[in-house]
């Protein structure tokens, strides 16, 4: 899998404790050694939603046949 900075790529699994879930668009913000991304959630302000350290295995890049869809954020 080829993914650099700045790559749209969507969640693979819920990751509950940072109110992520499956589906969900980030982006690239860092690339690590061993296949690990630091990937950033934003909501549609433009605010952080959560900044996490993924491995290749939870994330793909956005394909070509994928559309973006909009959820509501669970209030904190």
């Amino acid at each position: 899998m080829s993914i650099e900075i700045l790559d749209t790529v969507v969640l693979s699994a819920d990751i509950p404790e940072k109110g992520l879930k499956r589906g969900d668009v980030g982006a690239i913000v860092e690339v690590y050694a061993d296949e690990c991304f630091e990937v950033e959630f934003v909501a549609g302000s433009g605010q952080t939603v959560a900044l996490v350290t993924l491995p290749g295995s939870m994330i793909h890049p956005i394909g070509p046949g994928e559309m973006l869809a909009v959820r509501e954020l669970n209030a904190a």
